[in-house]
């Protein structure tokens, strides 16, 4: 029987996503990582960037994939959602071709 993997909170699935997001051009600015504490504890922060810096692209998006079906989202949760997403895309004031291809990826996984 294998081991149980650990599930995330919503909170903790956000954080997640959000930092994928700061990470799509390769850089996660100060200003991203910012914008995303101020979304949580800094315990939940540091737990969570940890885990995402230890993993690769590939294991961040199944994880993504395998958490975000734990959870039921309202409309509005995922309105909400797409717009911290997107906060964070533009924040650098660009919204370039890795940008958008994750986007598109995460529609998927989301939708």
């Amino acid at each position: 029987m294998k081991p149980q993997k650990n599930t995330w909170s919503k909170i903790e699935l956000q954080v997640y996503i959000l930092l994928l997001c700061a990470n799509a051009d390769g850089d996660e600015s100060e200003k991203e990582l910012e914008m995303i504490k101020s979304k949580t504890d800094q315990v939940t922060f540091d737990k969570i960037y940890q885990e995402f810096s230890a993993d690769t692209e590939e294991e961040r998006l199944d994880k993504i994939d395998t958490a975000i079906h734990l959870h039921e989202y309202s409309i509005r949760e995922i309105s909400d959602f797409k717009r911290e997403m997107y906060e964070i895309f533009f924040s650098d004031c660009n919204f370039g071709l890795m940008e958008r291809n994750l986007d598109r990826i995460l529609d998927n996984i989301i939708y």
